[in-house]
């Protein structure tokens, strides 16, 4: 919940220009729901990045007051949103069932799905890191297609390294993205290794090049580290 409308506006400006020529991955912005409209007015046909959102409603539509449907975000230019991050279990009682269904609908609207997992520090060092999150994957995908799955993005998202300073090691987060993996293989054989599974949790631009050159990790989800466009470019480049 950072930058209002006229900042995020401001912020893309900067950020389109402190990209270097030659980056070449993909890139989303994902920005509060007050913010779409106005970057979507001002994306042009050669950005190289493009608009997704925070959060959806798993309704296209009803009576369903301060929510925003997929539909909505669909029609404000949205490609991808982001779901089940740490933030909305933990404040705002997000469960397992309720990912699920904002999943589909998701997919329903032709969203591409970021699925985030992750694990606190007590389920950490009690040793319940990969039940934890083969909990939030499986139940997070419960209902899927295959060829679905395929497409998604999943964000591993240690919560004791959100917003703390305190990244993973690139072990820690390769073990958990193997983990992922393996589960993903067991339960719809190949896709485990289609699945694009990127990394979340303090990545910032002194940090985030030991992590994209890991075979395991495919990208980042980036927190703190994105609100400024000169820091946010620098992670982009080094990616690319």
């Amino acid at each position: 919940m950072y930058k209002t409308a006229a900042e995020a506006v401001a912020f893309v400006h900067q950020f389109r220009q402190a990209l270097v020529p030659h980056v070449s991955v993909e890139i989303l912005i994902l920005p509060p729901f007050t913010s779409l409209h106005g970057i979507q007015a001002v994306l042009r046909p050669d950005d190289r990045f493009s608009l997704g959102a925070q959060n959806l409603h798993w309704e296209s539509e009803g009576a369903y007051t301060g929510e925003i449907s997929g539909l909505m975000l669909k029609a404000l230019g949205c490609r991808a949103v982001l779901i089940g991050h740490s933030e909305r279990r933990r404040l705002f009682g997000e469960t397992n069932a309720h990912v699920n269904k904002k999943l589909r609908a998701a997919l329903r609207q032709n969203l591409a799905p970021i699925l985030c997992v992750g694990e606190t520090l007590e389920e950490r060092e009690a040793g319940h890191t990969e039940s934890v999150v083969k909990a939030q994957l499986l139940h997070g995908l419960r209902g899927v297609p295959a060829d679905h799955v395929a497409d998604l993005t999943i964000a591993y998202e240690p919560v004791w390294a959100i917003g703390t300073g305190r990244a993973a090691t690139v072990q820690q987060a390769e073990e958990v993205h193997a983990s992922l993996r393996a589960i993903l293989h067991a339960e719809w054989a190949d896709i485990g290794t289609e699945t694009r599974i990127i990394y979340g949790g303090s990545v910032s631009p002194h940090n985030a090049r030991e992590f994209f050159e890991s075979d395991e990790i495919n990208g980042a989800l980036v927190g703190n580290a994105c609100l400024e466009p000169e820091g946010f470019a620098k992670i982009c480049e080094l990616a690319s």
